[in-house]
C-alpha cells in the first residue's frame, strides 16, 4: 500500500464515522425523548363506603335467583326438532 492509500482509508473511515454518528442520533431516541408523562393513580385502600340503600336493600330483586315460568316436566320441549 502506498501512503496515499492509507491516508484515503483514514479519511473515508473518519467521514463514515461522523456520518454514522449523526445518523444514529436521528434514528435513536435520546434520553430526554424517552421520558413519558403518565397519570397519577390514587392509592388503593381496603376501606369501602356502604352501598347505596336505594339499590341494595332487603326489598331488592335478586337477579341471581332462578326464575321458572311454568311448572313443566317436559325434558324435550321442541319434540326433538333442531
Amino acid at each position: 500500500m502506498k501512503q496515499k492509500d492509507v491516508a484515503l482509508i483514514i479519511i473515508v473511515a473518519a467521514i463514515s464515522g461522523f456520518v454514522s454518528f449523526f445518523a444514529s442520533r436521528l434514528v435513536f431516541a435520546t434520553p430526554e425523548n424517552r421520558q413519558q408523562k403518565v397519570e397519577v393513580v390514587d392509592k388503593i385502600s381496603n376501606d369501602f363506603a356502604a352501598p347505596n340503600p336505594k339499590y341494595f336493600n332487603t326489598n331488592s330483586i335478586n337477579a341471581a335467583q332462578l326464575i321458572q315460568v311454568t311448572d313443566s316436566k317436559n325434558q324435550n320441549p321442541f319434540n326433538g326438532a333442531q
